[in-house]
C-alpha cells in the first residue's frame, strides 16, 4: 500500500500508512496559516494559542526533533494525541510536553507495530552566517522512518553535518533550506548529494526560495525534487 505525506511549516509532517497516523513536528504557529483558509482555531491569545491547519486524524505516533517551539507545541500535542498515543522526543523536550514520552537520542532505534523509527543527528556547526549556535549536538535529532520498505528521512534542525554521510538507501528526504537556523540551500545541495535519496523536498524555507533548490538540485543530480503546498497530499509509492 502507498504512503500519503502531507507537509505543513514550518517542518510538520503527518504521514498515513496502512495502519498508522504520525506526526512529527506538529505545532499550530498562527504566523504560517494566517492565509490559510483550512485552518482551525481553538483559542487565542492571552491563551496558549491552540489551533489545527485543518481537519487532522488523532496519531498513533508524534515525534519530535527538538523543543523549539515551531517544533515542540505542547497544545498542538495534546490536539492530536488519544490515551495510546506514541510521543517520541529528545530529552530536552519533557520540559515542555512531560515527562510521560519515549524519550530517543541520536543512534537509537525504536520500533512500533511495523514501523521501524532511528534517530539521527541534527546540529549547527560553526559558520559564518550566523552568530550562535541556535542547535547543539545532542539536544536534538532527525529522523530515519522505515515503513512498507519505505525509507523516509526528517532532517530535523540542521546543518550539512558528517553524520549524513553514513545514511543510505533513503527514498524521500525532507531538508531544511532556510539558512538561519538550518542550512542554507547551498549546503541541502549537498546534503541531498551525499545522501542521495530518489525524492527530495524542502522544508523550513524561511526566505529561502524553494524554487531554487529544486532547479539547482535537478541540474547536478537525477534526484526528483517535489514542492509540496500548505496541505497538499504526496502519494510516496
Amino acid at each position: 500500500m502507498s504512503i500519503t505525506i502531507k507537509w505543513f511549516p514550518p517542518s510538520w509532517l503527518q504521514i498515513n500508512t496502512k495502519s498508522s497516523i504520525i506526526y512529527i513536528d506538529p505545532s499550530y504557529m498562527r504566523t504560517y496559516f494566517k492565509n490559510y483558509p483550512k485552518k482551525i482555531e481553538f483559542s487565542k491569545w492571552p491563551d496558549p494559542i491552540d489551533g489545527l491547519p485543518e481537519e487532522l486524524e488523532p496519531a498513533d505516533i508524534i515525534l519530535i526533533t527538538h523543543d523549539h517551539t515551531d517544533h515542540c507545541k505542547s497544545v498542538t500535542i495534546n490536539r492530536l494525541s488519544r490515551k495510546d498515543t506514541l510521543i517520541v522526543a529528545p530529552k530536552r523536550c519533557t520540559r515542555k510536553i512531560g515527562k510521560s514520552i519515549q524519550v530517543i537520542s541520536p543512534g537509537e532505534e525504536i520500533t512500533c507495530d511495523d514501523i521501524s523509527i532511528r534517530a539521527t543527528d541534527a546540529y549547527n556547526v560553526e559558520h559564518p552566517r550566523r552568530k550562535k549556535i541556535w542547535h547543539h549536538k545532542g539536544d536534538g535529532v532527525g529522523y530515519l522512518l522505515t515503513i512498507d520498505g519505505k525509507t523516509i528521512y526528517h532532517a530535523g534542525d540542521t546543518d550539512y553535518i558528517p553524520e549524513m554521510k553514513t545514511l543510505q538507501a533513503v527514498d524521500m528526504a525532507f531538508l531544511p533550506i532556510g539558512g538561519m537556523y538550518t542550512m542554507d540551500i547551498r549546503e541541502a545541495l549537498k546534503t541531498a548529494a551525499s545522501i542521495n535519496p530518489s525524492v527530495a523536498i524542502p522544508m523550513h524555507h524561511l526566505k529561502a526560495d524553494p524554487r531554487k533548490f529544486k532547479d539547482d538540485l535537478e541540474n547536478i543530480s537525477k534526484i526528483k525534487v517535489a514542492l509540496l503546498q500548505i496541505g497538499e497530499l504526496y502519494l510516496l509509492k
